[in-house]
Formats: structure tokens, C-alpha cells, sequence
């Protein structure tokens, strides 16, 4: 009797979310249905080529058959040197696309700073989002598509970018990343192939372990269960511009514990200068789908409060990997000679500063750190002040890494 009571809670927590879906009005979340993608242009056509900025875009395969998109900027609009600058890779995080790095105005997006600056620009979009839709055998209405979580990201799209950009310029790469971005990277430093292709690595918010984060939002969907009743459902892909995305969002709802009417809060916590008048252009581009499985392997380090592969079950743990439990990753495996620079708030409700520290911790190498008590989760891409507050100091820690002889 006693193992049928966690398949039965599971089963009266679906009838749960069902009853809330079948009830529900959506009323928070209008906005995502309206602001649908604006066009079916490439990320240079619609951000980066109005500007002035030249721009070209590029398909890389990984080894499980995801064609991915890649933009390179190889210079500002302005530039007058026909010679390529050091090659920065920026990865974007959790919901995001490549876009992310360049919907606030030039002088306020990293992404056009950094071509300003005289870097040789390289921006990702992981498998799944707006811009890398496509695979070598199955569609994005097939279940196997979406069967992956931020471990196949680290394991197969960083390599198969990194591998890509490596080849084009000769040359190792800057990594710059943002909260999921962090986690891809620090799991992918961890690897000698993925290593070996790093100059440095800038990391903002960083993320490997999840065990102080405080987002309201996030934990109401924990202590649901939300992960596992969507994978009961069948439900692989996580789309919240979609009808049954919108209703999860207006179903985890609470008003008496949870702002739904300042949603991006509930999530990430309190951001400092974010320029909530450009909440409607930001729709046009995000949120970018994921994977359900993707949210579970989220939620297991925040449950577990371990930084691991993605657990199967006993069982399924020993099929994937030959153990009972999955294999953790050792941020010691990090090299001590990969210099690193980390950028982390005080606000932060998802990349908590405790958090931070332990991954500091335990890594070999001291990273060079900058912390401003102020800062929430999204103030590292979209603050009004991030330029002065965060950019000037990551961009003079990628030059100090020029003419080192790593990055040539």
C-alpha cells in the first residue's frame, strides 16, 4: 500500500492541474498570445543589420542531428580594420535565444558593445528555440525532439558551436554566459574536448547549484510537482506562447503569495533597472520554447540540491550511466588555468549569492568577481545601467585575456 501513495498524489495533483487548466482565464498572461514572433527572419535580418552591424548566419549540427543557428558579428558598424578581433562566444540562458544579447538599445546590449570593443561576435541558439528548430530526422511535433535537458546542451551544442567557431577563426574562444548559459558552461568546462576549445570564461549569474533559490514562482512549481505531471501528460515540449503554456502559467498563479501581475519578479526576484516600458518589444522575442524534461533536471538540483546529470530512476540510472545515481559533475575538473570572471547580485532570486560562493568554493582557481548587492537576475542583460555597472569590468577582463597567446 505504501508504494501506490506517491503514484496516487501524483495522479490527484494531474486531476489538480487539469481542473485548474479547464478553469482557468489567463488573465496575467495575455500579453505572451499577442506578442507572438514578429516575422520569420533570421536573428541578423531583424536586430543586427538595421543597425548597421554586419552580420551573417550560420547552421552547425551536433552529434545527436540538431541543426543549430549561429550568428557572427565580426565587427562593429563602425569599424575600420579589416582584421577579425579575439572570437566571444555568448550563450544565452533558460527561455532565451541568441536574441537576448541585443533587444536593449547599442550602447546598453552587451552583444553590440562587444562588437564595438573590436571582438569577433559568435552568438548560440540552443536546440529547441525560435531560431534552431530543425533536426536530421525528427520534427518539433515529434516527442523525440524534445528529449534532452541542459546536459545534451553542454554534452553536444556547446561542443558542436565551439568546435564550429574554433575551426572558422583558429582560434580559442572568449565564453560568455548568462544563468542557464552558466550552468551549460560549467558542466562543458568539466570535459577535456570542451576545455581545450575555452581561452576564458565570463559568467553572469553564475548557476551550479539551485539549493537557496528563492523565486516564489518557481517554488510553487517545485512543490507541485509540475515537472513530473508534465511528463505524465505527455507533454515534452514548454512553450509558454502557447495555449497550454499560458494556462500552466495562470494555473501556478496565487495572488495571496505571488505577484502574477509582476511576473518576471515572482521568477527571478527583484531587478533593480529593468526597463519595464519595453516589456511588449521584449515579447516579440522571448520566451523561447524548451523542454519538459529540460524543467525536470531544473527542478532535481533545486529538489537534490546537487549539481548532476539527469536522473533516470534506479533503473533508468543504470541503463544511461552503469550506476544507481547520476554522476555529479566535479567543478574541481574545471582547469585551474581556465581564467574566469563572475558577475553576481545581490537580489538575485534564482543564482542565489550563497549559491555563488559554494561554486566559487570548489572550484581550483580564484575567479576575478564582481558583486553588486543591487542587481537581480535579469539586470546582467537588460539593465538600463548594465554598461557602466557590469559591462565596462567584463569587457576589460576578455581584453586582459588579448595577446596572451591562449586566444591566437
Amino acid at each position: 500500500m505504501g508504494a501506490g501513495r506517491p503514484a496516487t498524489k501524483l495522479l490527484l495533483l494531474l486531476l489538480y492541474l487539469l481542473f485548474l487548466f479547464s478553469h482557468s482565464s489567463c488573465s496575467h498572461f495575455e500579453a505572451l498570445r499577442r506578442s507572438s514572433p514578429n516575422s520569420a527572419a533570421g536573428l541578423c535580418d531583424l536586430l543586427l543589420l538595421p543597425f548597421g552591424y554586419p552580420c551573417t548566419e550560420h547552421t552547425v549540427e551536433t552529434k545527436d542531428g540538431f541543426i543549430l543557428s549561429v550568428q557572427n558579428i565580426p565587427s562593429g558598424k563602425n569599424a575600420l580594420r579589416e582584421t577579425r578581433g579575439p572570437p566571444v562566444y555568448l550563450q544565452h540562458g533558460l527561455f532565451q535565444g541568441g536574441d537576448t544579447w541585443f533587444i536593449n538599445p547599442c550602447e546598453q546590449s552587451l552583444g553590440y558593445l562587444l562588437a564595438d570593443n573590436g571582438f569577433d561576435v559568435w552568438v548560440g541558439n540552443v536546440r529547441g528555440t525560435r531560431w534552431s528548430k530543425n533536426h536530421t530526422s525528427f520534427s518539433i511535433h515529434d516527442k523525440e525532439f524534445w528529449d534532452w535537458s541542459w546536459q545534451e546542451l553542454a554534452q553536444y551544442d556547446l561542443l558542436a558551436i565551439l568546435s564550429y567557431i574554433n575551426l572558422k577563426t583558429q582560434s580559442k574562444v572568449m565564453y560568455v554566459g548568462h544563468s542557464q548559459g552558466t550552468i551549460m558552461g560549467l558542466a562543458a568546462f568539466t570535459m577535456p574536448e570542451v576545455a581545450e576549445l575555452i581561452d576564458s570564461a565570463a559568467l553572469l549569474c553564475p548557476i551550479s547549484y539551485l539549493n537557496h533559490l528563492t523565486a516564489r514562482f518557481v517554488r510553487r512549481a517545485v512543490a507541485l510537482h509540475l515537472d513530473q505531471m508534465l511528463q505524465t501528460m505527455g507533454i515534452h515540449e514548454l512553450n509558454f506562447r502557447s495555449n497550454m503554456g499560458i494556462q500552466i502559467l495562470d494555473s501556478l498563479c496565487d495572488d495571496e503569495y505571488i505577484d502574477c501581475n509582476n511576473m518576471l519578479s515572482s521568477i527571478t526576484g527583484t531587478n533593480c533597472c529593468f526597463n519595464g516600458s519595453r516589456v511588449e518589444y521584449y515579447l516579440e522575442y522571448e520566451p523561447h520554447p524548451s523542454s519538459t524534461k529540460n524543467l525536470r533536471h531544473l527542478f532535481q538540483m533545486i529538489r537534490k540540491g546537487t549539481f548532476a546529470k539527469y536522473d533516470y530512476g534506479l533503473w533508468g540510472n543504470l541503463q544511461h550511466y552503469g550506476k544507481l545515481h547520476p554522476p555529479s559533475f566535479d567543478l574541481k575538473d574545471v582547469p585551474d588555468s581556465l581564467p574566469l570572471w563572475m558577475g553576481y547580485g545581490g537580489l538575485d532570486a534564482l543564482a542565489d549569492a550563497t549559491d555563488v560562493k559554494r561554486t566559487i568554493s570548489e572550484l581550483k582557481s580564484e575567479p576575478q568577481l564582481l558583486y553588486l548587492d543591487n542587481y537581480g537576475h535579469i539586470d546582467f542583460i537588460m539593465s538600463t545601467k548594465a554598461s557602466a555597472d557590469v559591462y565596462g569590468d567584463l569587457i576589460l577582463f576578455l581584453k586582459s585575456r588579448v595577446g596572451t597567446g591562449s586566444s591566437s
